[in-house]
């Protein structure tokens, strides 16, 4: 089990059993949305996500048509993003969990789009797009 929160830790949450692989997303949504060259995700289903605490302080933000971005509203944290294209699954924000981590990143996507003041220097696979 994971447990994660947002920066002012009124928002709790826990993630039963192992994380699959971390997701880099280089598209521009999500660099706006998280302020830096780069997202991390972690794709869990949404069973095994529960809320401990802060459920009525989460907002969602729909970034694109079937796409929403929850946040804390009070902090400002990004927690998880989930799309219509996929439905009970949750892409929580590998930097809210607390811990160390097992899982790794595993590829880099939208790499067309990526920063262009941000080198990417390791052998992940990278796609211009959605990973195929």
């Amino acid at each position: 089990m994971y447990q994660g929160s947002c920066l002012c830790g009124a928002v709790r949450y826990q993630v039963q059993g192992e994380l699959a692989p971390i997701q880099v997303c280089h598209c521009s949504q999500c660099r706006k949305a998280q302020g830096t060259a780069f997202a991390t995700n972690i794709p869990v289903q949404e069973a095994a996500f529960t809320l401990l605490s802060g459920a009525e302080q989460l907002k969602a933000y729909e970034s694109s048509p079937g796409k929403q971005r929850v946040f804390r509203v009070h902090c400002g944290s990004p927690i998880y993003s989930r799309t219509s294209k996929l439905p009970g699954v949750l892409r929580i924000r590998a930097g809210s969990l607390e811990g160390d981590l097992a899982t790794r990143p595993a590829s880099h996507a939208f790499t067309a789009s990526r920063a262009n003041w941000w080198e990417l220097h390791d052998d992940l696979p990278q796609y211009p797009g959605f990973k195929p």
